[in-house]
């Protein structure tokens, strides 16, 4: 949102729809009160979730606390914050839920927003694709503020398959201005995902070496340590690609991919990312894994439990939980270097993370001892860059070791 479109003397209401769902809980939310707790919205911001769940106030705090970072001086600001909460139950599909919904809109706006200005509304879809389009239907029809401007935010995945997708792209061109319609990945957000940008155009170190003469390999790799927790009904209709592979992992592909762009706005953005899409190769059976995690019967908890045992996956279900692929990137600068994409769920840890290798070091006078160079861009947990190098060991041998350059953002800038 451009900074002068927000005013202090104006309402601006945040309406998050599915407020009861894993996306909010585990990420939106918890991105609603960071930009609390920094000052980064108007304080005349109020936010209200809507789901078909019987939630108060009080339950969906309890949600979603576990996943918020407060320190103990920030107690206060937290309360402040649930203050400026609301919660609506409603159908996702019935026209008399949203009239509700929008009574509740301007009650809340009449009571809790500031008096004389505008009342602005941003509906945030952290729902499945399947009730898409029911939704956005209803709010144009029923919930558009005529005080203020209205944007809807639209979350991955955007359809499952290309017609799909363009089929919610013209439902919604048919409802929406494009200036109204933001299409968002919310890994996009994520601290190392975003440092993409600068670690790669603001040193100059690494520009003449980000290419096919000196990388020999390109590895993304996602991993979750848990199953579908009950999730399988959602994820069953996607899979491990559509849900990951797709959406965030393609995102990081382009920003280590692309060329430098004009600018830092986000058309200039896409523009370089479009023309990474478009030099890829279209991924094929012979160059993809597929798996699906089973039961541990030595496990414990939900590790004893394979994708089948959940009880929202239909039987006999062949949805991949897991998934390897490689691709190519027929560009000067790419043309010949794998790029690996890895995601999986109930794999062994919680990890995400890239790494660029480069090639072996040409004329080895290390018998062999050598190793080639790796810089690792851990995206989470506990975020990080580190440059694998190979050092003299200490003492009187000339033994060659691998060791660490390590930026590890936790104890460079003190952050949880």
């Amino acid at each position: 949102m451009a900074e002068s479109t927000l005013s202090e003397k104006d309402t601006y209401i945040c309406i998050v729809l599915g407020a009861s769902g894993d996306l909010a809980k585990k990420k939106i939310y918890p991105t609603l009160w960071q930009l609390a707790r920094h000052n980064m919205c108007p304080k005349n911001t109020l936010f209200v979730g809507y789901a078909r769940s019987d939630l108060t106030v009080p339950k969906l705090r309890e949600k979603v606390e576990p996943f918020l970072k407060v320190a103990e001086s920030e107690k206060d600001a937290l309360e402040s914050f649930f203050k400026r909460c609301f919660y609506v139950k409603g159908s996702y599909t019935e026209s008399q839920a949203f009239s509700n919904l929008d009574a509740e809109l301007r009650s809340i706006g009449a009571k809790h927003g500031t008096s004389g200005g505008k009342i602005n509304r941003l509906f945030y879809l952290a729902l499945p694709p399947s009730v898409f389009a029911p939704v956005t239907t209803h709010i144009r029809a029923t919930c558009f503020t005529d005080q203020g401007w209205n944007r809807v935010i639209v979350e991955k995945p955007f359809g499952k398959d290309s017609d799909s997708s363009a089929q919610l792209s013209k439902h919604l061109a048919g409802l929406f201005k494009e200036d109204e319609i933001y299409r968002i990945d919310h890994y996009l957000g994520k601290e190392m995902v975003q440092n993409l940008l600068v670690l790669r155009f603001a040193n100059t170190i690494l520009g003449p070496i980000w290419n096919r003469n000196y990388i020999s390999a390109v590895i993304i790799s996602f991993k979750e340590p848990f199953g579908t927790q009950g999730r399988g009904g959602y994820f069953d209709e996607f899979g491990i690609i559509r849900d990951v592979m797709q959406n965030h992992l393609l995102q990081i592909l382009c920003l280590i991919a692309m060329e430098k762009p004009c600018t830092s706005n986000s058309e200039d953005l896409r523009d370089e990312k479009v023309k990474v899409l478009k030099s890829m190769d279209r991924l094929t059976l012979e160059n993809t894994v597929l798996g699906q995690y089973v039961g541990n019967p030595k496990g414990e908890g939900d590790a004893k439990n394979g994708y089948l045992d959940d009880p929202t996956v239909p039987k006999g279900s062949n949805t991949p939980t897991f998934a390897t692929a490689l691709t190519y990137i027929k560009t000067e600068r790419w043309d010949g270097v794998p790029f690996i994409l890895r995601c999986g769920k109930a794999l062994n840890e919680r990890k995400a993370e890239i790494r660029i290798q480069f090639r072996d070091v040409p004329g080895d006078i290390f018998a062999g001892r050598a190793r080639r160079n790796e810089l690792v861009i851990r995206v989470q947990p506990n975020e990080a860059v580190y440059m694998k190098m190979m050092l003299k060991k200490p003492g009187m041998s000339f033994a060659p070791e691998e060791s660490e350059l390590d930026l590890t953002y936790r104890a460079r800038y003190k952050v949880g």
